[in-house]
């Protein structure tokens, strides 16, 4: 009863919508086990790709159980998404080894879509609007990268942090530059897809909110609700193509990294 109180206070604070609340608390000494509001969603996200996966590989069952030969609906929208990842990837990854890393970066792709969309239902959860849930996704795709990277080039890895041609004299001022900003790369990445879905959503939910209040008003004022609710269709348009373009930032943001890894540069 107290998450649904909570939920009901984002009418009158726009920021509640991007508070994490435990639905069933579990604390074992200092470590913290609770299903909070992030859980549930990530869970309804896996749920939903159980069920993507399974219209994909369902079998005919008219036609003596074969798989499908001609693309249903779920199948062609997939291979549209394919195909823009791909082609994405190979425009900016200049390496023949770019194909192997398609797997990866076409499910982190359907991944922060998935979180992105589902925080657009009404009283849901916008995941990607946590701070922490982005610098994780960011992190792990760097170290990942950066793993490979050393991997591929041992000791050349570090020529990163020297661009070719620099002087000694220079070096020693742009090593650390080039250090500080390698190292700052998954921070900005997680800053750039929280602060874009955090602000689009805080200012649907101030609208949303003034529409209400408005609609609570008798007299003539109620009816001045309609221009706010208008916006709030205009906006969530708006809000739709912003949680793509975002999704598709971070995809090509992840391509150059791993552009940088495979090439060095």
């Amino acid at each position: 009863m107290l998450y649904y109180t909570q939920k009901l206070n984002i009418i009158f604070s726009p920021l509640e919508q991007f508070t994490v609340y435990p639905i069933l608390p579990l604390r074992l000494g200092a470590l913290d086990f609770s299903v909070d509001t992030i859980v549930i969603i990530a869970a309804l996200i896996l749920f939903f790709f159980e069920i993507v996966i399974r219209a994909l590989l369902s079998n005919d069952s008219q036609h003596g159980g074969k798989v499908y030969i001609i693309p249903n609906r779920w199948q062609a929208l997939v291979y549209l998404l394919q195909k823009l990842v791909m082609s994405v990837l190979l425009g900016n990854v200049k390496n023949e080894k770019a194909q192997y890393f398609f797997p990866m970066v076409f499910l982190f792709f359907v991944f922060i879509l998935s979180m992105n969309m589902i925080g657009l239902i009404p009283y849901s959860f916008t995941i990607t609007s946590n701070f922490f849930v982005t610098l994780y996704l960011s992190l792990s795709i760097f170290i990942g990268i950066n793993i490979i990277c050393v991997r591929l080039h041992k000791i050349e890895f570090f020529s990163l942090f020297l661009p070719p041609g620099t002087s000694l004299a220079l070096s020693f001022l742009l090593v650390p530059i080039e250090l500080i900003s390698y190292v700052f790369k998954p921070i900005s990445l997680a800053i750039r897809l929280f602060a874009n879905m955090m602000a689009g959503h805080a200012l649907l939910a101030v609208i949303a909110g003034f529409a209400f209040s408005l609609m609570s008003i008798t007299g003539l004022l109620s009816f001045a609700s309609v221009v706010p609710l208008a916006v709030i269709v205009v906006l969530y348009v708006l809000e739709l193509a912003v949680a793509f373009i975002q999704t598709f930032v971070f995809t090509i943001l992840i391509c150059i990294y791993i552009n940088d890894a495979l090439n060095l540069h």
